[in-house]
């Protein structure tokens, strides 16, 4: 164990405090405003210089004086999401219908103690640690806010981590491979006439349409996609007509698809954009599909896996690491990090089935975590980022 997990480990109490006043004020994507002066003020404690990217982007720098050298970029997502939180604990969600639901707030505490960590030992190390506090990572925004800035400029590594329920507090899961879908989000107009309900014949049903494009674009993956790889097109949004006897002029919808393949994902865009546009036209009606990217795959790369579980090694003896794990088609926008620098998107286990609603799923009122977890996610962010400026492979 090296002193930077041993640091981290005796550092329980001051993580647990700091997780729960950020799980008290949670705010959604882009409105982060407290979240950033208060992750600001924290940096401020550790002599961190920073800087605001965007309105609620943070980015710190830490600059190393002893051996080493290069960069590397530490990731922490620092959105809330518009859940009502359920739990009956004290440090429950202060603001109606917005809770750390996902387990954000216990990333930006991990990176917050990393940085407090690695800026204690500083001659330690050699090079540059960035540490990126991102906004609205749930809507797929925030991560290119930081790339567009240049902040990957000169960085060689990029690491990134999230909380899972699913794995046993003092587990770690570095997998190499897919770990997360490519999503892409989809919006479909459809315009078609008013008519009497007695009378289709005169007008264009934009809900019938709608619904036929519902019903139809689930052919799409059943019989125009290889079985044997993922593929999900999901309808989550449908709004069409204004009274009961009318047929409906306008109709929208909206939903997302998942795939892990890139040739894949392109071919599964013009196939939607053809069927929406032949539909309506059968009916007399027109359509169109607006399209917005919201992350390419996560997808670890095998030498960097290795690099990161090498460093994870250093935490002590009593971590369990993990290095195959089922992939998700959930997607996270750290994979615009991984696109431009090599780097991994890890997990911490937070499940423990004696600390109440630790094993429940992400994004509903009831999740929580195993704080004892905290110092091990401290612990990965500062030992990679150690490991990689002082024994990676691209130093002397």
């Amino acid at each position: 164990m090296t002193q930077l997990s041993e640091s981290l480990r005796t550092q329980q109490e001051y993580l647990t405090d700091l997780r729960r006043e950020f799980h008290e004020h949670p705010e959604i994507g882009l409105q982060e405003f407290w979240t950033a002066d208060r992750i600001e003020k924290e940096l401020d404690q550790f002599g961190v210089a920073h800087v605001r990217v965007g309105s609620t982007g943070v980015l710190g720098t830490i600059e190393g004086s002893g051996h080493g050298g290069g960069s590397i970029a530490l990731r922490a997502d620092i959105d809330g999401l518009p859940v009502q939180e359920i739990n009956s604990v004290s440090y429950r969600s202060q603001n109606d219908g917005v809770m750390h639901a996902c387990g954000h707030d216990s990333h930006i505490v991990s990176l917050l103690g990393a940085a407090k960590a690695l800026s204690e030992a500083r001659s330690a190390f050699g090079g540059t640690v960035k540490l990126i506090f991102q906004p609205d990572e749930e809507h797929g925004y925030g991560a290119l806010d930081f790339v567009d800035a240049g902040v990957l400029e000169g960085v060689e590594r990029t690491f990134g981590l999230h909380a899972a329920s699913d794995l046993p507090s003092g587990t770690l899961g570095i997998c190499e491979g897919l770990n997360f879908a490519a999503v892409d989000l989809f919006t479909i107009n459809v315009h078609g006439a008013g008519a009497h309900v007695s009378r289709p014949h005169l007008g264009g049903d934009a809900l019938y349409i709608a619904s036929s494009i519902v019903v139809a674009i689930q052919a799409l993956v059943a019989r125009t996609t290889d079985p044997v790889e993922p593929v999900v097109i999901g309808v989550g949004s449908f709004h069409a007509g204004t009274t009961y006897n009318a047929l409906a002029e306008t109709a929208m919808l909206e939903g997302t698809t998942r795939t892990v393949d890139e040739a894949t994902r392109l071919a599964l865009r013009a196939k939607i954009d053809q069927l929406v546009t032949s539909t309506a036209a059968t009916f007399g009606a027109s359509a169109e599909v607006s399209w917005r990217h919201v992350t390419p795959a996560v997808v670890n790369p095998r030498d960097v896996s290795e690099e990161v579980a090498l460093a994870a090694a250093e935490i002590g003896s009593d971590v369990v690491i993990v290095k195959e794990r089922p992939y998700s088609l959930g997607g996270d926008n750290f994979a615009e990090f991984q696109a431009r620098v090599p780097g991994v998107y890890a997990f911490v286990g937070t499940g423990n089935p004696e600390v109440p609603n630790s094993q429940n799923s992400h994004h509903n009122g009831n999740f929580d975590i195993d704080e004892a977890a905290l110092p091990l996610g401290a612990s990965l962010y500062a030992e990679y980022a150690y490991w990689w400026l002082t024994k990676g492979t691209a130093r002397d």
